[in-house]
């Protein structure tokens, strides 16, 4: 007897997979900070409301009570900076850098960082608290 594959399947298991690896990738961090916290990576092919960026935070960021961060961003191309939280801020320049000074609320903030254009580009994310 011969097994019949449901090729519906697969797909779905392997994407469930890769999105389980990626939402690992993300690490946490909270506040107060101890040092400044760097990450480095490239933007990916997801559209979102904020450029092109890998679909998954770059990190997150958990701020224990009302906290100064500088979020900083250098990299190739046009890069974007997408804040999403109890305040959401999306930050696009012409040029290769972005700088976010602020006092940011309590909460959760996922942090991602695109590009204008679609593509691979690289990027290094600095967060320190001032």
């Amino acid at each position: 007897m011969k097994r019949l594959i449901d090729w519906t399947i697969l797909p779905t298991a392997l994407a469930a997979t890769f999105a389980t690896i990626t939402m690992a990738a993300a690490q946490t961090v909270q506040t107060p900070l101890s040092s400044a916290v760097t990450v480095t990576g490239s933007s990916g092919q997801v559209q979102s409301e904020c450029g092109f960026n890998a679909g998954s935070p770059s990190q997150v960021v958990v701020v224990n009570q009302p906290t100064a961060l500088r979020f900083s961003v250098q990299g190739e191309g046009q890069p974007t900076l997408w804040i999403q939280g109890p305040v959401s801020r999306c930050v696009m320049t012409p040029g290769s850098s972005i700088e976010v000074p602020g006092m940011w609320e309590q909460g959760t903030y996922s942090i991602f960082v695109g590009n204008q254009s679609q593509g691979s580009y690289a990027y290094t994310l600095s967060i320190r608290q001032e």
